[in-house]
Parts: C-alpha cells; sequence; structure tokens
C-alpha cells in the first residue's frame, strides 16, 4: 500500500517546511474571487499577504478543457450556489483566464508570497510549468484523474491533493500514482466538498488518519462558513489549511459566499498559530510559567513554635500554602518525630529538622 512508502513528516514549498513541527501553512485560495477583473485579483493577493497568508492559490483551466457547451440536463447545475448554470457557464464565469497567469505569478513575486495553482488538464501543467510554479495542487473533483497526477508527478514538484469525495481506495490509487510517478513531497488535504460544507459532516479526525495510512503531511480544505472548523482541524493535525479568500462577500461571486474575507482571515492566521503553540508535545515536567504558582500549593509548615528536642504533632504541624515544606503525602510520616533545633512557626518543614 502507498502508506508503505518512506514517510514525509515534512515537506519544503519555496523553503518553507510545512509539518507538524511548524507552524501551519495557510492558503488563501483566489478561485473565482477575482469576479472577472484581473486588477481585483491583485488587490486579492495584495490582502492575503497583509492578513498573513503563506501562499495565494490560483485555479489554471479553460472552459473549453472542462466541459462543452451544452444544456442538456447531465451538463445543468441543480441547487447551491450555482443552481440554474451549465458547466460551460459557470466555467466561462470563474476563469482565471491563461493570459493572466504570468501577471498574476509576477505580482506574487513582487509581494513575496508564494503562489501555485490548480491546474485541471495536462495542458494546463504545460503552461504552469513555463511559469516555474512551486507546487502543484490537484482538486478534489480530479483526484479520480490518474493521468493527470502522473503528469504532475513527472514535474518532481510538491503536489497537494484535494481528497474530496474520493473514497480509501481511490485515495491510494491517486498516492501511489503520485508516488510511482516521482513526487516525493505529497500533501493530502481533507476536504468535504460541498459549497458550504456542514460543518457537522466535517469529521475532522480523517485528517491525522490520513497521515497515518498514507506516510504524508496531512491538512485541510475547508469549506464550512467561519474559521472555527479550520481551527479546529490545526489542533487534531492539520499542517495545512486552504480557505477561499474575497475582498468583500458582499460583491457576490461564484465562490464568495463561503470565502474569507480580509480580516477573517488575518484572525485564522494568528489563532491557527495559538492554537498550533498551545499543542506543544506530550510531557508531565513542570513548565517554567508555573515557577511562580510553587506557592499556592499545600506543603508542611510548622504553625507553632517547637522548641529543641520536642516532638512534632497535629497541633504544631499543618499542611497549608505556600509550597515550599515537604509534600503533604509526608505528614503522617513525620508526626513524632523529634526537632533537633529550634523549629520557629512559619518554618518550610524538610528532612533536616529533625531526628530520623
Amino acid at each position: 500500500m502507498a502508506g508503505e512508502i518512506v514517510k514525509n513528516k515534512n515537506i519544503f514549498i519555496s523553503g518553507r517546511a510545512i509539518g507538524i513541527d511548524y507552524p501551519p501553512y495557510i492558503v488563501a485560495e483566489l478561485s473565482a474571487n477575482h469576479n472577472g477583473n484581473i486588477e481585483r485579483a491583485f488587490a486579492t493577493m495584495e490582502a492575503a499577504k497583509k492578513a498573513g497568508a503563506d501562499a495565494i492559490k490560483l485555479q489554471t483551466y479553460t472552459p473549453e478543457t472542462m466541459t462543452i457547451e451544452c444544456d442538456k440536463p447531465d451538463f445543468m447545475v441543480e441547487g447551491g450556489l450555482w443552481d440554474g448554470y451549465t458547466l460551460f457557464e459557470l466555467y466561462q464565469e470563474a476563469q482565471t483566464p491563461f493570459e493572466w497567469q504570468k501577471p498574476l505569478f509576477d505580482k506574487a513575486r513582487a509581494l513575496d508570497i508564494t503562489c501555485f495553482s490548480t491546474p485541471f488538464d495536462e495542458s494546463a501543467v504545460d503552461l504552469l510549468e513555463d511559469l516555474n510554479v512551486p507546487a502543484y495542487k490537484i482538486a478534489s473533483f480530479e483526484a479520480i484523474d490518474l493521468a493527470l497526477i502522473k503528469r504532475v508527478a513527472e514535474t518532481k514538484k510538491p503536489m497537494v491533493i484535494s481528497t474530496g469525495m474520493a473514497n480509501l481506495e481511490e485515495i491510494s490509487e491517486a498516492v501511489d500514482v503520485a508516488r510511482s510517478g516521482g513526487c516525493k513531497d505529497l500533501v493530502l488535504l481533507h476536504c468535504i466538498s460541498s459549497y458550504p460544507a456542514p460543518v457537522e459532516e466535517s469529521n475532522l479526525r480523517t485528517i491525522d488518519d490520513l497521515a497515518q495510512k498514507f506516510g504524508v503531511v496531512a491538512g485541510l480544505s475547508d469549506h464550512s462558513l467561519g474559521t472555527t472548523t479550520s481551527l479546529a482541524g490545526v489542533a487534531l493535525g492539520a499542517a495545512m489549511i486552504e480557505k477561499h479568500f474575497t475582498l468583500s462577500r458582499a460583491d457576490k461571486g461564484p465562490d464568495s459566499t463561503f470565502s474569507l474575507e480580509p480580516n477573517e482571515l488575518r484572525s485564522l492566521c494568528e489563532q491557527s498559530k495559538l492554537v498550533w503553540q498551545a499543542l506543544g508535545t506530550a510531557g508531565y515536567e513542570r513548565k517554567p510559567a508555573e515557577e511562580a504558582s510553587l506557592k499556592f500549593r499545600r506543603s508542611l509548615y510548622a504553625v507553632k513554635d517547637i522548641a529543641a528536642g520536642e516532638a512534632l504533632t497535629p497541633e504544631n504541624i499543618r499542611k497549608i500554602r505556600p509550597g515550599y515544606g515537604l509534600p503533604p503525602k509526608y505528614l503522617p510520616q513525620i508526626l513524632g518525630k523529634i526537632a533537633k533545633g529550634k523549629i520557629s512557626a512559619g518554618t518550610a518543614i524538610q528532612w533536616e529538622l529533625f531526628d530520623e
């Protein structure tokens, strides 16, 4: 099985390490939120950079490479955000034109933000190779297009595959083709391909299961509303989070309804790092931040003056705060012991103060 291949603990995209040992890698998905205006696309990239995203992701296709112009029932979208569209109409409206791709990559370089894309067919891979894309994303709907995955794998560049709708066998096939084709750096994104995705169907425990079964860096492509699901994903091991991003949901577009606005993306970038920091590592040693709280533990103290040669009794020894004396568990053991010298009230009881 694919998971028997050498495991990827971390991968690198444009020099940035991605894995559970590093802060979550946040990808802002431009998708169709340019609304057909390249200047809006530029502004969206600027906003993503300002919000703290690690990368901006494009989509590379034409309506002709996605489908045919046909209004038969098979080609009609029924229900949901895109109800009433033909597939051709939807992709015609949502596309990021091929002629925009170079200016968008140039803009990303100028902003110093990583930019990569989702190719939807082999011609898109050829274009993106000419633009020296640093990584590729395979959309969940294309996760069963093994020829496309093989073509991307042949570039030897990092590949991110969304697993929405794919069952375990299909994911395994995609991973096998990617690895046998030459992909060494692979990320699998757990994904619910519904727009928006219902939170109660998120099944985020799948994130770690993907990592364990396939030996990959795992993450989340989150189509739910808001940032709660993404943050929960980080807590459950997501090393990469992908969210659709728009300047404003009020400027209606094909993907705007389930996209984050700039203040929300900024919050996701900040909060996801805090969640990751909070995970830390398993351990039971006292933490530096706890040292000042030691005084609030109970320990054994003299509560009355005790003369030399006098016995320690429940009347002169008690378990009280602060916590600088012997732990309370030793109280039965020391009662009846004889003080070596005078012990004044308020003295922390230590072994050397009395005879064994």
